[in-house]
């Protein structure tokens, strides 16, 4: 059944990168990814690396990141066992500077330097509202939209008063814009800014060199769009993403003052 009233292309588009999301999201899962971004680890090793879990949390995040195919077990013998990247697993680290690089550039500013990982996390639980997908993909495609429009395309099997709940939480979270009620909604210049890590997460989910994250039909960057804003929370960070490592991530910029504050109605945490 098609999970929205656009192209089935589009559609099926959608729906790969909710899954991502869906796989990466819950709590711990980039954590654990990361502290595993080196050579395989042993059981124990992981478990003094995230030593915040608490017994008996590790595994069943292990095993749903083995089943979700970004982690691989080898059992070399039945007292040597050790996790580590698949290949799909390795290829998905790229991305997390790029929700970094949006996060710092488009997210409120925190009353204290984040590490990376928190900004990954924020990040994540915004893209991760019901219908947060739909709803962006259908006003990057289409513009300026009434809600009742909008939710013809977004959510067409449900009735268009659904919309609502999913797209105030979008106008709060500074994703979505509007001028009031009764006016049309739009992406925020935050919800335009999504476009490389929504580009890179699609282009991950249909097994695609992340470099065809700019040339995205829907999420490609064109001459039109505004150039990024200035860093607001932290300086920025110059190693590539490829370059990044597991210590980036958990650490933070040392203070600093930025020259202006974000916007009113800038992407909350």
């Amino acid at each position: 059944m098609a999970l929205t009233g656009l192209p089935p292309d589009t559609d099926a588009d959608i729906a790969r990168v909710t899954e991502v999301l869906a796989m990466i999201t819950p709590r711990w899962n980039v954590r654990i990814m990361l502290a595993l971004s080196g050579r395989p680890m042993r059981y124990k090793e992981i478990a003094d690396d995230v030593s915040w879990l608490q017994h008996g949390q590790l595994h069943p995040r292990l095993r749903a990141l083995c089943d979700a195919g970004l982690l691989e077990r080898t059992e070399h013998t039945t007292r040597h066992v050790t996790y580590g990247h698949t290949d799909r697993g390795t290829a998905l680290l790229p991305i997390l500077p790029l929700i970094v690089t949006w996060a710092e550039s488009y997210l409120e500013r925190p009353e204290r330097p984040l590490p990376a990982i928190e900004q990954i996390e924020d990040s994540l639980t915004l893209l991760t509202r019901r219908h947060a997908a739909a709803i962006l993909w259908t006003l990057r495609v289409r513009g300026e939209v009434s809600g009742r429009a909008l939710a013809k395309i977004s959510m067409p099997d449900r009735d268009w008063t659904n919309v609502y709940p999913p797209l105030r939480q979008l106008v709060t979270d500074g994703l979505v814009h509007t001028e009031g009620i009764g006016q049309p909604y739009r992406l925020s210049e935050a919800g335009v800014g999504l476009a490389p890590v929504l580009g890179a997460l699609s282009a991950w989910a249909a097994g695609q060199p992340l470099a065809q994250a700019s040339h995205h039909p829907i999420w490609g960057r064109t001459p039109t769009e505004p150039a990024p804003t200035a860093w607001i929370s932290n300086p920025p960070r110059r190693p590539a993403p490829s370059a990044w490592h597991k210590r980036d991530l958990f650490s933070h910029a040392p203070q600093v003052h930025p020259k202006s504050a974000l916007a009113t109605g800038a992407p909350r945490r």
